[in-house]
């Protein structure tokens, strides 16, 4: 009797563990979506205050650009189409949401761009003001996504970690979804180095000659680009040809009078890679 009380003992312990594993699981999944529902809303609330300043924006613009039409269209059907799916999204925002305000930042992001070929317009009072708020709005935006996608890569994690994607299933908890940059907003600006022209009009894809440091007083110096069989003028080194009277030869003969690198060498002295010299000391 005693050992049969035990061993219900011990079912009734195993199975209070697993209740209070499974409720702590549970309300550990509850606080990471309210965190993820909480991040989601500080979000909503600057997009919103977005589309109230960017019918403004677009109607300053129109007055100084008019030939932006295409431009402020764009901006304007990106701006409802936000705004309708906004009021029928829930605590967190789907995909096609995110995705129709990404496109509307970088179409945002453009317009404040373009209107730098307008003078006028960059000096009036309420562009300039819209354009700060828009701005700040935009920074606080992307401050906020890096948190909220922070709290729906846990939240995510949580739910299709085993064991608490059963108890996530069991109680329908769902995905939430990321608020992702368009890769139109991460691409850096093409910069075309071919395009820059070399100094003193040497043509693209040419080197400039370095001109090599003076060998003898008064001499100039010499361009070192001479090529290979021909002669150097007098007084200067050669690279590829015979070398000049008077200094040593890097590839050619050796001059009279000085030791030869790879050609004979001269009477007299040690060659180096060449011929001994007539009478050599013993």
């Amino acid at each position: 009797m005693s050992g049969l009380i035990i061993i219900l003992i011990v079912i009734v312990l195993l199975v209070l563990g697993v209740v209070g594993w499974t409720v702590g699981q549970y309300n550990s999944l509850v606080g990471m979506r309210n965190r993820v529902q909480e991040s989601w809303r500080q979000i909503d609330v600057e997009l919103n205050r977005r589309y109230e300043l960017i019918p403004n924006l677009v109607e300053t613009v129109r007055g100084y650009a008019a030939h932006e039409h295409n431009t402020l269209e764009d901006i304007t059907r990106l701006r409802n189409q936000a705004a309708s799916l906004a009021s029928h999204e829930g605590a967190t925002p789907s995909a096609q949401r995110a995705q129709a305000e990404e496109q509307l930042s970088g179409a945002v992001r453009n317009l404040l761009v373009s209107v730098e070929a307008y003078p006028d317009l960059k000096s009036n009072t309420n562009f300039l003001e819209l354009q700060r708020a828009l701005t700040e709005t935009e920074d606080r935006i992307a401050a906020g996504r890096r948190y909220y996608n922070a709290n729906v890569r846990n939240y995510n994690t949580k739910i299709e970690s085993f064991p608490t994607n059963m108890i996530a299933g069991q109680f329908n908890f769902q995905k939430a979804a990321y608020f992702e940059v368009a890769d139109h907003a991460r691409a850096a600006t093409d910069v075309n180095f071919g395009e820059i022209s070399y100094r003193g009009g040497q043509p693209q894809g040419q080197q400039t000659p370095q001109a090599l440091p003076q060998q003898q007083s008064g001499t100039p110096a010499m361009p070192a680009d001479w090529g290979q069989g021909q002669q150097a003028p007098q007084g200067q080194p050669q690279q590829y040809g015979q070398a000049p009277q008077g200094q040593p030869g890097q590839y050619g003969q050796a001059p009279q009078g000085q030791p030869g690198q790879y050609g004979q060498a001269p009477q007299g002295q040690p060659g180096q890679n060449g011929q001994w010299p007539q009478n050599p000391q013993n």
